[in-house]
């Protein structure tokens, strides 16, 4: 069996500790919670009508 790669911290590229896998410490874990919290992290999608999102203009 191949030898596996060690998971780098996605933060700042260190090897990552086993208690906070995929993060070096519970610092950059955090940190990573909170970008998610405060929607720093953003998923693009379609741009929804100027009425808003009750529209029924996609209703089947």
């Amino acid at each position: 069996m191949p030898a596996s790669t060690p998971v780098k911290c996605p933060i700042c590229g260190k090897p990552a500790a086993p208690d906070t896998t995929p993060f070096c410490t519970s610092r950059h874990r955090d940190r990573d919670l909170l970008q998610w919290l405060g929607e720093g992290y953003r998923i693009p999608g379609r741009p929804i009508s100027p009425t808003g999102l009750d529209s029924d203009e996609d209703a089947d």
